[in-house]
């Protein structure tokens, strides 16, 4: 079973989330899942865009009530 890992970074503004979750994926092995939690709405772009250049894939991004989520798959 692979690993999932789950990051609050509720009530941070861009570049924080980006960096938490850069950060806390270093300790995800490769094909483990971080999801994170932010109320951050430029997040939405922000994500997309780090998992297209950083090579790790955006499983599901949805919003729930403030909270926007987002489940990224680790690559290599």
């Amino acid at each position: 079973m692979s690993e999932h890992t789950l990051l609050d970074v509720k009530g941070l503004n861009c570049p924080l989330p980006i960096m938490k979750a850069k950060k806390a994926l270093e300790a995800v092995a490769v094909g483990g899942t971080l999801e994170v939690h932010s109320t951050d709405p430029g997040s939405v772009n922000d994500f997309a865009s780090f998992c297209r250049k950083t090579g790790h894939e955006l499983l599901d991004q949805r919003k729930e009530g403030a909270a926007f989520i987002y489940l990224i798959k680790r690559g290599r």
